[in-house]
């Protein structure tokens, strides 16, 4: 596109509107404004000079502030709608059918829909990671399409400007001065004195403080970008784990998403406050909820073995370590940390069953049943054994005379059998369940008694690593020093030049905090005995008013 050639003589980049070197209006609609814009110095922006090419018009789409403000919207509605129903990472389920079948079944049409949108994983699915990084690309974007005119503009900016520029200014001032030369140097010395980077050209002065202010929200935006980068990286296998399991006393299983470590449970202990020694502080929280927890913890060891190892099989595993762990005080091995989060007490463990004559009672064997993994046939000699049909760790009735499950957990255990005996050696069906026992296929010879049961104690562990806090906390200290940038401090500068009729100009702007620039000009003004200026945006004000009325 073609350049702009000012009357000075300086070439400006096609859609300048304040000449680079003088100050010179450069177009209409600037010429037409009494107070111009400074927030990029009339420089040339990418976005609003080029439109031709699929890169420009992606460009542009994504340099725009409304753009960015409207993928930040979406962002926050996406992520209110995955609080509606529980994420997949607190749902009770191992596999995605357990997983489906299991929001259809607590929510309905409803959690149905929920699933197969992929509500249920918002946070890790692709389209939210998308609109995530279309975020960041807005960010970059709109800081380079800004950051870069400005930064060329204010670093080669020129101590004399063309008076156009400068009655321009928000405030403005012109008259006669008795003793020109000697004011400027009076105002040169007490802007110094002020703390302000002071440039002389002959008879014009240009007084600056606080230019770094300037780059507060693209610090800012660097912030944001490292954050989200971070954030966006979490989505990368082997940078962040978040993972809950649930170790029994005595299990061992291997640690989710690990390089072959595995945990077992040597104890877990819960400890309550007693009235007597906690009588001022849980006095009356214990006589209203019964009892309050002092202390859980899970006494673990921590085994490496080979990648072949299983769970169970101990004799390959290598000890690493043992330790307690407690509420925020993790165990940590390989970068990875595992949080005492949560605990069930008293799960039932096995339970023990006796075959018998209805009407005789003869036992004919015991057999306990290992509700975790039970086995498929329990042999009793003499041909009396029992298989186990179906198992339903969590029994809760039937749908349609078929025996449902809430979950994996044994709260209430049922079990289809078939009972074997010289007698019946095809077999009699039962339905065996705590408190009762049913009989689906007629009356049976022979039941299955309760006799006893085991419980244990289970521990809520959750697994932690997390290589992206380096990056997320650089991108938060780096976002609260853009914000302080830009909040405390603010970018002054002072124009004072000579004409060559003998009268003096003197300008100002500021980014913002036009009162504390104003006190400083007062305070030149008095010193050097410069002319009254003017806030050229109070006079419009007061000129609208009166039209108006």
């Amino acid at each position: 596109m073609d350049k702009i050639v000012c009357t000075c003589g300086n070439v400006n980049p096609a859609g300048t509107l304040l000449c680079e070197s003088c100050g010179r209006p450069l177009n209409e609609e600037t010429k037409d404004q009494k107070i111009v814009d400074m927030r990029y110095e009339g420089s040339a922006r990418r976005s609003q000079t080029y439109n031709k090419t699929i890169v420009d018009k992606v460009w542009n789409f994504f340099s725009s502030v409304k753009v960015g403000v409207w993928i930040i919207v979406i962002i926050l509605v996406a992520a209110a709608i995955g609080t509606i129903l529980p994420q997949v990472f607190y749902v009770p389920a191992t596999n995605e059918a357990d997983i489906a079948a299991y929001y259809e079944r607590i929510y309905g049409t409803f959690g149905k829909l929920y699933y197969e949108l992929g509500l249920s994983d918002l946070y890790s699915s692709w389209w939210f990671q998308g609109l995530v990084g279309m975020l960041g690309i807005s960010l970059i974007i709109a800081s380079l399409d800004r950051v870069i005119p400005l930064y060329k503009s204010l670093k080669k900016q020129k101590t004399k400007r063309h008076i156009s520029f400068l009655k321009r200014q928000r405030l403005y001032g012109i008259g006669q001065v008795e003793q020109g030369h000697e004011s400027l140097s009076k105002a040169e010395e007490m802007l110094k004195t002020m703390r302000y980077n002071v440039k002389r050209e002959g008879n014009a002065i240009l007084a600056e403080r606080g230019r770094f202010s300037r780059w507060g929200p693209y610090i800012n935006h660097l912030g944001l970008i490292l954050f989200l980068f971070g954030v966006m990286l979490r989505a990368l296998p082997g940078f962040y784990v978040d993972e809950t399991m649930w170790l029994r006393e005595g299990e061992t299983l291997s640690v989710p998403k690990t390089d072959g470590y595995f945990l077992e449970s040597k104890e877990f202990i819960y400890e309550t406050y007693s009235k007597e020694e906690s009588e001022e502080v849980f006095g009356a929280a214990i006589d209203r909820v019964g009892t309050i927890a002092k202390n859980y913890q899970t006494n673990v060891a921590l085994y490496k073995g080979p990648d072949d190892a299983v769970a169970g099989n101990n004799d390959n595993l290598k000890l690493e370590k043992e330790a307690a762990i407690q509420v925020n005080k993790p165990l940590k091995f390989d970068q990875f940390s595992v949080f005492q989060m949560d605990f069930r007490l008293d799960e039932l463990a096995s339970m023990t069953f006796q075959l018998q004559d209805k009407e005789t009672k003869e036992n004919f064997g015991d057999f306990t049943i290992d509700l975790a993994n039970p086995e498929p046939v329990y042999d009793l000699k003499n041909g009396y054994k029992v298989e186990i049909l179906d198992y339903y760790a969590d029994f809760t009735g039937f749908e349609d005379g078929v025996p449902q499950s809430k979950s994996p957990l044994p709260n209430n255990p049922a079990f289809l059998v078939k009972m074997y005996s010289p007698e019946f050696p095809k077999g009699e069906t039962s339905f065996v369940m705590i408190k009762e026992t049913l009989e689906p296929l007629g009356e049976n010879k022979h039941k299955i008694a309760f006799q006893s049961v085991e419980t244990r104690d289970v521990s809520g562990l959750t697994i932690r690593k997390d290589l992206t806090i380096p990056i997320l906390l650089l991108g938060g200290i780096i976002f609260m020093i853009g914000v302080a940038q830009g909040s405390y401090w603010n970018h002054r500068r002072i124009w004072i030049q000579q004409l060559e009729d003998g009268q003096v100009v003197i300008a100002a702007h500021t980014n913002k905090n036009w009162l504390s620039i104003m006190k400083d000009m007062d305070a030149v003004s008095d010193v050097a005995n410069l002319p009254q200026y003017e806030d050229q945006q109070d006079l419009d004000s007061k000129a609208e008013k009166e039209e108006g009325v």
